[in-house]
């Protein structure tokens, strides 16, 4: 069932419960900039604005999907807790991302929320084509098996949700299947204006 569907069976409950009268909302009208349209806002501008705002710096991981030769993994700063009940995540990745399709063939992964000193590790897993895991210390989450890595702030083990589109990005939502955290007392790393702070 799609989402319309699940909204219009949510309405449908809600009233033969009894409540108040629901209406359905309106579809929201989606549609991208025309190749003869002029963007409102230049990447450039965009990016320098939106770079004044700091974000966390995650490591998503995923054990290897069949026919894999190893896990998965890739530096993310597109992060955030969603829900609480269900408890679910979110994080955003680009479209031409190759790392995504072999995430999204596992159906699992693991958030790994980097502390201040894990820089490198960091630009490790931001390159493309590389071994990313090569003399990386992590164990197995316990719900997913995705790559736990050592000495981070906090993870979370998740199985994918629901993906949606979000421009030349992709919104993948996680449910959280176990968590954790470790040292709290630690700074986490922060991304501010194109550099670690």
């Amino acid at each position: 069932m799609g989402q319309a569907g699940m909204a219009e069976a949510a309405v449908r409950y809600l009233r033969s419960a009894g409540t108040a009268p629901v209406e359905a909302l309106p579809r929201p009208e989606l549609r991208c900039v025309r190749e003869d349209e002029r963007a409102p806002v230049g990447p450039t501008e965009f990016r320098r604005v939106l770079g004044s705002f700091a974000s966390g710096v995650v490591v998503v991981t995923s054990p290897a999907a069949d026919g894999e030769d190893g896990p998965a993994g890739f530096a993310c700063q597109s992060f955030a807790a969603l829900s609480l009940d269900p408890p679910l995540v979110a994080f955003m990745v680009g479209r031409t991302s190759t790392t995504w399709p072999r995430i999204a063939r596992a159906g699992v992964f693991c958030v790994n929320v980097l502390a201040a000193h894990q820089g490198e590790l960091c630009r490790g897993f931001a390159v493309s084509g590389a071994d990313k895991f090569a003399g990386v210390a992590f164990d197995a989450a316990p719900a997913s098996g995705s790559p736990r890595l050592a000495d981070t702030l906090a993870w979370i083990d998740c199985t994918i949700h629901a993906v949606h589109t979000g421009g030349d990005h992709l919104i993948v939502v996680g449910r959280v299947d176990a968590l954790g955290a470790g040292d709290e007392d630690r700074a986490p790393l922060l991304f501010h204006k194109g550099r670690f702070v």
